[in-house]
């Protein structure tokens, strides 16, 4: 799922490419087959700083080859478990439109919880909950050892489910995802997104960033892996002005199918 997202071609010269994101290892076109679970779990850092870190999970199913549905969990600490919170809970679907040969592409939707408990505060809390509803779509291609994939996610935020004036937050978020199988274990990843605020309103306050991922991925099996990546963030400080924020953005994650 978003946010978290961040999935193979195991067995590159055994399967096609239809098949090939149908193993979970990192690819990003990656997707479970009908009556599948699915797991991913990431531990990991922000770039902009080593003293707070999140736990995500993500838990999906294959209602169909081309329909899935997921949730996904959030956790959030701080200081060494001074400010920890659950900090957002999600539910997703996810339809695979097209799935010709080597091109796949996928429309989905996602509604997200934040802020939902946190140490200092109350259980759903109102003054601190947040509801956002994101679409989005993916498309992309597998050829030999490669597959990259190409996203584009639009996200509306507010305090509330179905509040949708002008005081509610808007954002777009461009990306690009690529994936190079080694061999029957091993596959590099990287990407790259660029996450805006829209509404005219906010472009003056001159908010936006990229960043950028790198990451390696072991496969124990077709159903199983497990992988670690780095990032760092160039953030809109001012207008016409950038900068690489400070500190590495790094995580672990684990997958399996079943």
């Amino acid at each position: 799922m978003k946010k978290i997202a961040l999935t193979s071609l195991l067995a590159v010269a055994a399967v096609s490419g239809a098949n090939a994101a149908n193993v979970i290892d990192g690819n990003p076109l990656y997707r479970p087959d009908k009556g599948h679970f699915y797991s991913e779990t990431t531990l990991s850092t922000h770039s902009l700083g080593m003293d707070a870190y999140g736990l995500g999970e993500e838990f999906g199913y294959g209602v169909t080859d081309k329909l899935s549905v997921a949730v996904g969990l959030g956790l959030a600490e701080r200081d060494w478990f001074e400010n920890y919170a659950w900090n957002s809970m999600a539910f997703g679907l996810n339809y695979r439109v097209l799935d010709r040969g080597m091109w796949m592409a996928d429309v989905y939707g996602e509604y997200d919880v934040g802020g939902i408990w946190a140490k200092h505060g109350s259980f759903m809390k109102k003054a601190n909950t947040n509801y956002a509803w994101l679409v989005g779509t993916r498309a992309g291609f597998t050829q030999g050892a490669w597959t990259v994939a190409g996203h584009v996610d639009f996200t509306y935020a507010n305090t509330e489910s179905f509040n949708w004036d002008d005081d509610g937050i808007h954002t777009l978020d461009l990306g690009l995802d690529a994936q190079y199988v080694l061999d029957s274990h091993w596959n590099f990843v990287g990407g790259v997104e660029y996450h805006a605020f829209p509404k005219k309103a906010l472009w003056n306050r001159n908010l936006g960033s990229w960043t950028g991922m790198l990451g390696a991925n072991y496969n124990f099996d077709a159903t199983k892996y497990v992988g670690a990546y780095i990032e760092r963030t160039l953030g809109h400080v001012a207008e016409g002005a950038w900068e690489v924020l400070d500190g590495f953005g790094m995580g672990v994650k684990f997958g399996i199918d079943f």
